[in-house]
């Protein structure tokens, strides 16, 4: 039953037999009330320094003066108009993107998901308008993730985020990531008959799979395929995009470009954004073929223009760059004293992945240990424990991460 239309607003939690909050989220004990930079705060006045940045997504840190400002300036001009108007700061913030990127369009949402949504509608329609498919398939890898909405985690390559959302989306299929031969082998099976696939849509470095960083020769050969099937090529960036890798995107690490390439969480440092960036070969929209209500507005591309200004201005780039060394550095010393719990570590600039042994503890219960001794972490799967934390982190903090993460590993032998 709903509340009454007279009833007051609660802002803080009420105790009741049954939590108005729907229960999709394994949540841990913890109400974090203010932030500043790399660190939070919950509501009992407890410090935590920040290894998670909201799953990759607190660019400039928390509280950043500087997007408060721009953002509080914005509210005071304009939040939010329709698509059907042109948008200055949405003009601003695509032209920003196209001249750091190999695309030369944009199209704006709200989530990675939504970002992932278009780009597999601009796929069919490619298979359809390009390739002459009736029932057009997209490639994806093997313990990828691509978002929850019904496409994006029917793409998802990992079968536990399927279960109980059946039938899904027809037309993909899948193969293991890195591996040449396999996609090789799908592809030619799939083309068998003539044309089939209308693209392929891999991440640069999975992050929720494992923290796996994409092979170049790899890519390179699907690059190579895509081209001589005229299949698109498209790069889910949601989380390594936007300067996490130490380049603005991913696919820099790997020299390939795509013809799409999706981004979302550390674009709004915060803020609710989503895009899907194209080559101009690749921009298949018409009026009237996509669209978002709240895509685009004002406010949010004011946040992304504002998170490239600063990444520019304060030269975060090189910093990801050099801190992304320093916290591989540490975490392979790391991995030298505990070699019996843990394996390796593995990733790109400031997504690293920490690869737990097995028949140890579990990424889930490093985290929570962590957690105990003030240091937010986030699991990748059961045997890697994540770090992704602000840009603006700097070498000490990076140093107290790994020390309070060693505190948690001795509380757990």
């Amino acid at each position: 039953m709903g509340s009454s239309p007279t009833a007051p607003i609660q802002t803080a939690p009420v105790a009741t037999s049954i939590a108005p909050v729907m229960d999709t989220y394994g949540r841990y004990p913890l109400a974090l009330s203010r932030g500043r930079g790399v660190w939070l705060w919950d509501d009992q006045g407890r410090r935590y320094l920040d290894m998670v940045a909201g799953i990759a997504v607190c660019t400039l840190g928390h509280s950043d003066p500087v997007l408060q400002r721009r953002l509080c300036r914005q509210l005071g001009r304009l939040q939010h108009v329709s698509n059907l108007y042109r948008i200055p700061e949405q003009e601003a913030l695509a032209a920003a993107i196209t001249a750091r990127s190999c695309t030369d369009r944009v199209f704006f949402c709200n989530s990675g998901a939504e970002a992932n949504e278009a780009a597999i509608k601009l796929a069919r329609k490619h298979g359809h308008q390009v390739r002459g498919i009736a029932d057009p398939l997209i490639l994806t890898a093997e313990a990828s993730f691509h978002g929850r909405t019904l496409a994006a985690v029917t793409a998802t390559g990992q079968p536990k985020y399927h279960q109980g959302f059946e039938p899904m989306v027809s037309g993909f299929r899948y193969f293991p990531y890195n591996d040449t031969a396999a996609f090789e082998a799908l592809l030619a099976s799939c083309e068998a008959d003539g044309p089939r696939v209308a693209a392929v849509l891999l991440e640069p470095i999975q992050g929720e799979g494992g923290v796996h960083p994409g092979d170049p020769a790899f890519f390179r050969r699907v690059r190579e395929l895509c081209d001589a099937h005229r299949i698109l090529l498209i790069f889910d960036e949601v989380q390594i995009g936007v300067g996490r890798s130490g380049h603005w995107w991913g696919y820099e690490q790997l020299g390939v470009e795509p013809d799409a390439l999706t981004m979302a969480k550390g674009l709004g440092g915060g803020i609710p954004i989503g895009a899907l960036a194209v080559k101009a070969t690749a921009d298949h929209f018409r009026p009237g073929d996509h669209a978002s209500t709240f895509g685009g507005n004002p406010f949010a591309c004011r946040a992304g223009l504002t998170v490239i200004e600063e990444i520019e201005r304060r030269g975060l780039l090189e910093k990801v760059g050099a801190n992304g060394a320093l916290l591989q550095s540490l975490l392979q010393e790391l991995v030298a004293r505990h070699p019996d719990r843990l394996a390796g570590e593995r990733g790109w600039g400031l997504l690293r992945g920490l690869v737990l042994r097995e028949g140890g503890p579990t990424a889930a219960e490093i985290v929570k240990a962590a957690m105990a001794e003030g240091l937010l972490l986030v699991p990748a799967g059961p045997g890697v424990v994540r770090f992704v934390p602000p840009l603006v982190i700097r070498p000490r903090q990076l140093r107290k991460a790994v020390k309070r993460l060693e505190k948690a590993l001795h509380s757990l032998a």
